[in-house]
């Protein structure tokens, strides 16, 4: 691998590891208030993707938009996608969760009914939208904006790189700097004793559902941009972002960060090396191996007694 390969990968790399902590995000901020693992939550980004579509779809493009309708379809697919992934994300909760954390069900049926509710909404997303995959309209001009170290970054992967560390930076903020954050942290640390000191359990759990629901939605979208949009898209990326979560340390937010930039390099710098067939079992290979030596991720630490 020359260096200029090297750069080229590298760039790659990390556009696709921020779109992995994206996902990422959600895996570790249900984990966080609940002690589970959200699988569902790859359907969460797949209808998020379908939200863009359909907006889209109303809105019809056209061709060669100019610079200020190009933007303002983005933020509608954005909107859109947001919207179906908030919602899915807070339906779940509301139907499949809640009902279980109130009868107090052991923590085996909660991730029961995890994979049984992404079964559904797949199977359900299938039914509804077709099986084939579908591209999303053009909403601008792909070019070459700049490069680094003589790697190009065109339109897309500035979007796609963009929108991801806006949305980390704003959650970043959302949890250490707001009510709800701190919400979310009391229930994190202790859901009994918060709820004793008038903490709304019920709603700090909801709004975390949603935030992670949105989060998953824009993230499908970007990924149905660099792609297509399809009722299977949601499980590679849902099972590499759920790596990425462990890797960082399951229940950390920043961990969750990092561990999906990691990830998202080591799957690229993999093509040149080893080939693209080993590039889905690299990921796997991290997490063995950090597991191995860092049971509780790189970030994690002990996470308290779950609502």
């Amino acid at each position: 691998m020359s260096l200029q390969e090297f750069w080229d990968y590298l760039v790659l790399g990390v556009m696709l590891g921020s779109l992995y902590a994206v996902i990422a995000i959600g895996y570790t901020l249900v984990y966080g208030v609940l002690q589970l693992i959200n699988f569902a939550h790859s359907e969460v980004f797949m209808l998020g993707a379908y939200g863009s579509l359909i907006v889209l779809q109303l809105v019809s493009p056209g061709d060669n938009p100019s610079a200020l309708a190009s933007i303002g379809f983005v933020a509608l697919a954005m909107a859109g996608s947001a919207l179906f992934g908030g919602v899915t994300a807070y339906g779940l909760e509301k139907v499949a969760y809640r009902p279980l954390r109130r009868r107090g069900a052991p923590r085996l049926i909660f991730l029961i009914t995890a994979i049984g509710a992404s079964f559904f909404l797949y199977n359900l997303a299938g039914k509804l939208f077709g099986r084939d995959p579908l591209p999303l309209p053009e909403m601008y001009q792909n070019r070459e904006v700049f490069s680094i170290f003589g790697a190009g970054v065109n339109i897309t992967q500035m979007l796609q790189f963009g929108t991801a560390v806006v949305m980390m930076i704003a959650l970043d903020m959302l949890v250490n700097r707001t009510k709800l954050g701190k919400g979310i942290r009391a229930v994190a640390q202790d859901a009994e004793v918060a709820g004793l000191m008038g903490v709304n359990i019920d709603k700090v759990i909801s709004r975390t559902f949603i935030v992670g629901g949105v989060l998953g939605g824009v993230a499908g979208f970007l990924f149905a941009n660099l792609n297509q949009v399809s009722y299977t898209m949601g499980f590679i990326p849902g099972i590499t972002a759920f790596a990425a979560a462990v890797v960082g340390g399951i229940g950390n937010i920043r961990g969750a960060m990092f561990g999906g930039i990691l990830i998202g390099i080591v799957e690229t710098m993999t093509v040149p090396l080893l080939g693209d067939e080993w590039r889905a079992v690299s990921a796997m290979v991290v997490l063995i191996l950090v597991l191995m030596f860092r049971p509780m991720g790189i970030l994690g630490e002990r996470v308290g007694r779950a609502a």
